[in-house]
């Protein structure tokens, strides 16, 4: 093993594999879904589903058999199965793919309003189906439970009888399924056109934003705090827009949960991804008591830096230099080992996405900044990177392609069960990045392995730390809006930094403008969707703890990716012998991060 480890040591220039670089794509071919934007099948997609869905709500409108009868039901739910698979979605899915590529392409952004309109349309007259199906007694509701024609859709109809006390009125939900755009996506989109078309100027070049934003980390000490405020300057003069769209866009979920009988403004948030909202919150507690963990981290980067005091622009800066670069064909290699070495299947999906064009690599002027995976019942998997050559963009791809990897197993399910909640999406992903992240440390020089160790123990800190506080800034900024009604952009600001301020620690000092990072943080206008990352991440080190104990429980693993949405988290988990109930297997995955802080501490002494 010790002269395999030092021939990678060695080769790691070498580490490529000629036939799948020579024949991977590093642009996305979006013909899989459609020739152009006058592509005639995008309308024959659209009649079709006009003319499915006009046939099933002309059957069972007015039909109540399917609200009694559990064969009748059965039936039913089979040719409302059916609609899910009509290939409508994918003109929406192309018309923003093409957007993420090209903020300046108003050819798409047109017709997907107008697609958009036509899918709330068709969306809004099947409303009664589930809404009457929610309002059955619970007489009803238990004999459709313990019916044995209705197994396969047992847990679908757990989670559609749990929530129905949540639904509106069927005029009701039309209504908050029209505005729902003009409301809220289209102010998200207004300030992300806004950011993705600036640029910075570097060193006497001009920077696309997004390519500007992952360049800090990576320069010396005055190049990067120079940048920084570059960058920062754009903010802050997007301040007003952004103060105007999260208050509008806040306001409009304050109405929202009010109207639906939500207590709490992250409950809708936690229930939607199919969790409970005492554990979560028993996690966030969990992550804030140990808070002091964060802080050990940054009083070590603060040394390796040999800096008297951190700024904001150094939360994420390179302590040295790990001299191997890592170009896309090289990241592809080493993360298509880790994906084999787990199981011959991960590598297979890998390679298939790379050469069919689902993965879009490097930045550009206009395309939209960090990564996402994106997949459909109907809509193949797509992948979008800003790479970069170095760690972060290596680890980055591991965990977007981890996502694919999850969609794909996921498409075993039947077309109700193919999605999954955002909790174990973020588990699926951070369990791939870790198991490439130590791939790639194992195979460093001594010299390098601090270097690597130290971004480890950064991405844990701030996948885990940084979010949870991110999640107690929307807690704080929700409270506030809905208490004072208008939130200035200051304060806006200033709580961002209270609650940035509180993970750090005193080894990082702030600027107030340091807190106008709320203007480009997407994620908190995904209300609460970042518990998720820390969930995921102390959730998948156990994961990999077992893989790493005993190799053939990925075999247990492969039954967490490949479940979908056919059971609830805390019970795909439990098949993998984690209790997500239990405040302790948070803490463990805690204890874990703090072991790497220590470790760290050690060797910079």
């Amino acid at each position: 093993m010790r002269k395999k480890r030092q021939f990678l040591r060695n080769n790691l220039q070498l580490l490529v594999d000629t036939d799948i670089v020579q024949g991977m794509k590093t642009t996305w071919d979006l013909e899989l879904l459609y020739k152009s934007l006058d592509d005639p099948q995008i309308e024959r997609d659209q009649k079709q589903a006009d003319k499915a869905i006009s046939a099933f709500v002309k059957k069972y409108c007015s039909r109540e058999d399917y609200l009694k009868n559990p064969v009748a039901l059965a039936k039913a739910l089979v040719e409302y199965e059916k609609l899910i698979e009509l290939r409508a979605s994918r003109a929406g899915y192309y018309t923003a793919y093409r957007k993420s590529l090209d903020v300046e392409d108003k050819a798409a952004e047109a017709l997907s309003a107008k697609l958009d309109e036509r899918a709330t349309k068709r969306g809004n007259k099947i409303l009664f189906f589930t809404l009457k199906l929610g309002k059955v007694s619970k007489a009803v509701q238990k004999k459709f439970l313990e019916a044995s024609v209705l197994t396969p859709y047992g847990y679908w109809l757990r989670q559609l009888f749990d929530n129905a006390k949540y639904d509106l009125s069927e005029p009701e939900e039309k209504i908050l399924s029209l505005v729902s755009d003009v409301s809220f996506g289209r102010w998200l989109q207004a300030t992300e056109n806004i950011l993705n078309k600036k640029t910075v100027i570097h060193d006497g070049k001009t920077l696309p934003l997004p390519e500007a934003e992952a360049m800090v980390q990576t320069l010396s000490t005055v190049k990067r705090r120079q940048l920084y405020r570059s960058v920062r300057d754009i903010y802050e003069g997007m301040g007003d827009v952004a103060e105007s769209e999260i208050n509008a866009v806040y306001t409009t979920k304050k109405i929202e949960d009010e109207l639906r009988g939500f207590k709490t403004p992250f409950e809708a948030t936690i229930r939607g991804y199919q969790n409970d909202p005492k554990s979560i919150l028993a996690m966030v507690d969990a992550v804030m008591r140990s808070a002091p963990i964060a802080h050990r981290f940054y009083e070590v980067k603060r040394k390796l830096l040999k800096e008297k005091i951190l700024t904001y622009a150094d939360r994420a800066a390179h302590v040295g230099e790990i001299k191997t670069k890592v170009p896309f064909e090289k990241a592809v290699e080493i993360v298509r080992e880790t994906f084999g070495s787990l199981s011959a299947q991960y590598a297979d999906i890998f390679d298939r996405l790379l050469v069919n064009g689902q993965v879009d690599v490097s930045p550009k002027r206009g395309k939209s900044g960090g990564a996402f995976c994106s997949s459909g019942v109907t809509v193949p998997t797509y992948v979008l990177l800003n790479h970069i050559d170095n760690f972060e963009s290596l680890k980055t791809l591991a965990h977007e392609m981890g996502h694919a990897v999850h969609a794909e197993r996921t498409k075993n399910q039947r077309p109700l069960y193919q999605g999954h909640p955002i909790s174990t999406a973020e588990t699926a992903s951070t369990f791939f990045e870790t198991a490439a992240l130590y791939r790639i440390i194992d195979m460093l020089p001594a010299e390098e392995r601090i270097i690597a160790l130290h971004d480890a123990a950064q991405d844990n800190v701030a996948t885990v730390f940084r979010q949870i506080a991110c999640f107690r800034f929307e807690q704080s900024l929700h409270e506030a809006i809905r208490k004072e009604g208008y939130v200035p952009k200051e304060r806006i600001a200033d709580l961002m930094n209270t609650h940035m301020c509180a993970y750090l620690g005193p080894a990082v000092q702030l600027e107030r403008s340091d807190g106008y990072f709320f203007v480009h943080w997407s994620h908190i206008r995904r209300f609460f969707y970042v518990y998720s990352y820390a969930y995921g991440q102390l959730i998948s080190k156990a994961l990999y703890g077992k893989v790493k104990k005993d190799p053939k429980f990925i075999e247990k693993v492969d039954g967490f990716l490949s479940a979908g949405e056919s059971k609830s988290p805390y019970d795909i988990f439990k098949s993998c012998g984690l209790d997500t109930k239990k405040q302790e297997i948070f803490l463990e995955g805690l204890s874990s991060i703090e072991n790497d802080v220590a470790e760290l501490e050690r060797l910079v002494k």
